[in-house]
């Protein structure tokens, strides 16, 4: 691979559109694999890098001392031989559909899997780690990979990528790569929400510019270490969640908590202007993948995309559980007309809906 840096190169980059975004599952219907493939090639785009929290980590968790964990059933009860991955979800991620549609392979991996071989380093991994978010403290909180911890893994994965294709050609894959950032979820649920500590030193407001402003210093850091096209995933209407209906909803349970989806919304805005920063001052390319717009058209039109039931998850009462008091429990019959999975994690068929929908705007805002 070495003496031919352009196969290692091209296989890397047939797979790179592999991440229009840490959101999608299943290509639309409208922009055929073919066309991607060519996209991909035409722009030297080379694998998928991908950071964040529990929507896009495949198992990076199982090698932590953490209680965040999905490797047990009831999840992955529709991914391959029905088999528990640390998946928070019933089956693939989104970054595994897309692997698939682009004929690579079936999963994208996670970089501590003590089973990842050199080859799936061309196709691209994921660091991200359940429970994460842009404040550090989100991470501590649970005993998981911050931000800056898996920024240092992408350093140990560039040294690993230099021996498999060449210290120039690895500096080249990275810069051609997608970067992929899905997160801030849990910075307001498990931490602003339900922690003393932020809430006393800021208000909504002022915590939504301190997550802003981490933000920031994370993306300028992946800028240093190669990242050149970035896709940033936004928070979903976080009051539509069952778990935050249950806790905040009172005798409105059904519905969704619009004070907080407002903050969501908020903090989303502030996203947006960042991505624009970025993109004048370092030249990133970036893409937004407006997941609150998608996943609010989800819910408010089950109908639309085949689903039957958007107020609950599967897993148990589908109103409280998700991860460790989600295992071994009992599921709805039929995953793939719920929204949720558990309380708080979309199934696998809510991944082909966010993908389906992401995907239009991907391939033109990321690749270009």
């Amino acid at each position: 691979m070495g003496k031919t840096p352009q196969m290692g190169m091209g296989g890397l980059a047939i797979l790179v559109v592999l991440f229009m975004g840490s959101v999608m599952p299943q290509l639309s219907s409208g922009f055929e694999k073919g066309t991607i493939r060519q996209l991909v090639t035409k722009y030297n785009v080379t694998s998928v890098l991908v950071f964040g929290d529990s929507s896009v980590d495949p198992g990076n968790n199982n090698r932590l001392p953490t209680p965040m964990k999905g490797n047990f059933p009831p999840y992955g009860k529709d991914f391959f031989q029905a088999r528990p991955t640390g998946r928070f979800s019933n089956g693939r991620l989104a970054t595994d559909f897309i692997a698939e549609a682009l004929g690579f392979t079936k999963i994208i991996p996670a970089f501590l899997d003590p089973n990842l071989k050199p080859k799936d380093l061309l196709h691209g991994v994921s660091f991200a780690s359940a429970a994460s978010g842009y404040d550090e403290l989100t991470a501590n909180f649970s005993n998981v990979l911050s931000i800056p911890r898996q920024l240092q893994y992408l350093k140990h994965y560039k040294l690993q990528l230099r021996r498999v294709v060449g210290v120039k050609n690895a500096e080249w894959a990275v810069k051609n790569a997608v970067f992929v950032l899905s997160m801030g979820t849990n910075d307001f649920l498990q931490n602003y929400y339900l922690e003393p500590e932020r809430a006393k030193q800021f208000t909504v407001e002022q915590y939504q510019d301190f997550l802003s402003t981490q933000m920031l210093h994370s993306i300028k850091e992946m800028h240093r270490l190669g990242a050149r096209r970035l896709v940033v995933v936004g928070v979903p209407p976080l009051g539509c969640m069952p778990l935050v209906k249950t806790l905040r909803g009172g005798e409105e349970q059904n519905k969704c908590v619009e004070a907080i989806n407002q903050v969501a919304s908020s903090f989303n805005s502030k996203i947006k202007a960042n991505l624009a920063l970025l993109h004048r001052t370092l030249g990133i390319k970036d893409a937004y993948v407006d997941c609150y717009a998608v996943l609010q058209n989800a819910l408010s039109t089950p109908q639309t995309y085949g689903l039957a039931e958007t107020a609950k998850g599967c897993c148990g009462t589908g109103t409280i559980e998700y991860g460790d008091t989600c295992k071994g429990l009992s599921t709805c019959e039929d995953a793939s007309k719920y929204a949720f999975w558990d309380a708080v994690h979309p199934t696998q068929k809510m991944y082909q809906i966010i993908a389906d929908e992401a995907i239009k705007s991907l391939s033109e805002a990321l690749i270009r």
